[in-house]
């Protein structure tokens, strides 16, 4: 007979706490640790285990769609067909590893991390801004995002940076919230200053979305909403002035508007998108047979392979990617809802924002709905930084949407078989 034993309460890393012993006493949870017949196991919950499902349909639909945008780009390289897919398949291998390590690692771990992931994501931000550091960050399209050759983009990393950290102070300084100058203005000083480097980059989209990000969970936290309409009437000149700063930016919003004469050079990448997903009609060309991989559609392997999915899968494709996300939008507000902690709560509520935000963002632009952002559509867009980041973040909500459970008996030593359980979660 076997029994497997659900611990209940939040988990703060470690066992807390005592077990009860047979005559009253207490038995240290670290003694049962080491008692033989005895082991520690994390259960996935139904939501958790339908959000790994999830993920999974999302990385093989992404890997056909990739080879299919990328094939004809790296022909015309000098490269096999599959380059960059099997450079994808790389990354998805070392993504898979930080999602398994994640999904067994307690969630509450992230809290203490808070801190040095905000610092290393301000020292990384800092590395591709500074003039002397052009060797390590070159400019790449224009801009400076990348580390060694296009290997690292910081500004993907920094997004568990914001929700680590944001999420750590939000619970830290509870009522303090309340208050602007001690709650609010600390974290909008160094989050902010994490959007300046962004914007020096120069990427102003990421920069907003770095404050944007901070707003959610800072919300969700329980800061009046006044204080945000407050700082943001402050912030329409500053915003304002960076975008008359740079050009681009500037140029993006007036041929969005159709305002300017030089939006049909400004906006080729999304006239050739459009043009692709209206040639795919309601059913599409069918898989491999799109024209705009040809080299008509810039990056169509990227920042705009929704544009390719359109074109090859239709209508049908583009609405069947934006159902999968919206399952992932409930899946992560479920598990958010029964989160063990506060901090795991607002954590889960931040990566889901940050996840689907950012696959709808980038097909509102392959759809003309929004102005060009250059943001990757997780899980399918080429690029392994988001890739990686995507993969690890998803590891964290399956854990936070798992159970922490003593296993007795049989199972304890032979982890191929189950048990019977009574339940009970660990004290914080």
């Amino acid at each position: 007979m076997s029994v497997s034993v659900p611990l209940s309460g939040g988990v703060s890393g470690s066992f807390a706490g005592s077990a009860p012993r047979a005559n009253g006493q207490a038995t240290p949870r670290a003694s049962l640790r080491s008692t033989p017949g005895v082991r520690d196991r994390w259960r996935t919950t139904v939501e958790a285990r339908a959000l790994i499902m999830l993920t999974a349909t999302l990385l093989a639909f992404g890997l056909a769609t990739l080879y299919s945008a990328s094939a004809m780009v790296a022909m015309q390289s000098g490269h096999a067909s599959t380059h960059f897919l099997l450079r994808q398949l790389a990354g998805i291998a070392v993504g898979a590893v930080l999602f398994a390590v994640a999904a067994k690692q307690d969630a509450e771990f992230w809290r203490g991390a808070a801190w040095p992931l905000m610092l290393g994501a301000l020292f990384l931000m800092l590395l591709c801004v500074l003039p002397f550091t052009r060797s390590i960050a070159p400019t790449i399209h224009g801009s400076r995002r990348f580390l060694f050759g296009g290997s690292i983009q910081p500004s993907e990393y920094a997004k568990l940076a914001v929700i680590a950290w944001t999420a750590m102070l939000t619970i830290k300084k509870g009522d303090q919230l309340r208050h602007l100058t001690k709650g609010l203005l600390p974290i909008l000083l160094v989050v902010g200053t994490l959007a300046v480097l962004a914007a020096l980059e120069p990427d102003l989209s990421i920069a907003v979305y770095y404050v944007l990000l901070m707003g959610v969970i800072l919300f969700a936290g329980g800061v009046r909403i006044g204080h945000f309409v407050f700082l943001g009437i402050i912030a329409i000149p500053v915003l304002w002035s960076q975008v008359q700063r740079l050009q681009y930016v500037l140029e993006r919003l007036l041929g969005f508007t159709e305002a300017g004469a030089v939006h049909r050079e400004v906006n080729f990448q999304l006239q050739q998108s459009l043009i692709a997903v209206g040639s795919g009609g309601w059913f599409g060309v069918g898989y491999g047979e799109g024209r705009q991989q040809y080299g008509f559609l810039p990056l169509p392997y990227n920042d705009f392979i929704g544009g390719n999915i359109g074109e090859e899968w239709g209508f049908l494709g583009i609405a069947g990617v934006t159902l999968l996300f919206a399952a992932y939008c409930w899946l992560g507000f479920r598990i958010a809802a029964q989160a063990r902690t506060p901090f795991q709560r607002l954590m889960a509520i931040g990566i889901t924002f940050t996840m689907v935000t950012t696959a709808y963002l980038h097909l509102g632009v392959a759809i003309g709905l929004l102005p060009t952002t250059g943001l990757t559509l997780p899980f399918i867009s080429y690029g392994r930084s988001n890739l990686l980041l995507s993969l690890l973040m998803t590891g964290i909500l399956v854990n936070i949407g798992s159970v922490r459970e003593r296993v007795h008996g049989e199972p304890a030593t032979d982890p191929t078989r189950g048990g019977l359980g009574r339940a009970a979660e660990l004290g914080a």
